[in-house]
């Protein structure tokens, strides 16, 4: 199993470093070059810097995951297409994308996009909390344990 990042916004990536290096598997951070950073990561971390295009990050990510390969992104339509690949996919607050709840994800997405098109307001994510991060934990524990 390779782990990918969607990595342009996730407030988790520290925490899928930790644990993918603990079990040892490499992670990858597909991030757009306006975010280039200096910082070093462990052996077996890379960084994969991408144009500023807007879904330049998914079409590398989806060049590069493979069946069983696990994904965390906050984004449902490269999550669908990586579920149809074989992958797993978490969202950055420990939720689970499959292939049954996807529909209805991409559902709402798509009308809430209509709501705002039609000039309306609708909610934006909540602020990410510590309890957040504890529960991304433990759902990313949860996900490579299980396929160890």
């Amino acid at each position: 199993m390779h782990i990918y990042i969607d990595a342009d916004a996730s407030p988790v990536k520290n925490i899928v470093i930790e644990e993918g290096v603990k079990r040892g598997l490499p992670v990858t951070l597909v991030t757009s070059i306006s975010h280039y950073s200096t910082a070093e990561y462990p052996p077996g971390v890379q960084t994969v810097y991408v144009d500023t295009g807007a879904e330049a990050a998914d079409y590398r990510i989806m060049q590069l995951v493979k069946k069983e390969d696990l994904l965390i992104t906050q984004d449902y339509g490269l999550a669908s297409l990586c579920l149809a690949k074989g992958c797993l996919v978490l969202h950055h607050t420990g939720f689970r994308y499959t292939v049954e709840n996807i529909d209805q994800l991409l559902q709402s997405r798509y009308l809430s996009a209509m709501v705002r098109k039609s000039g309306k307001r609708t909610k934006g994510p909540k602020p990410f909390t510590n309890e957040d991060r504890d529960k991304f934990r433990e759902s990313l524990k949860t996900v490579l344990d299980s396929e160890e």
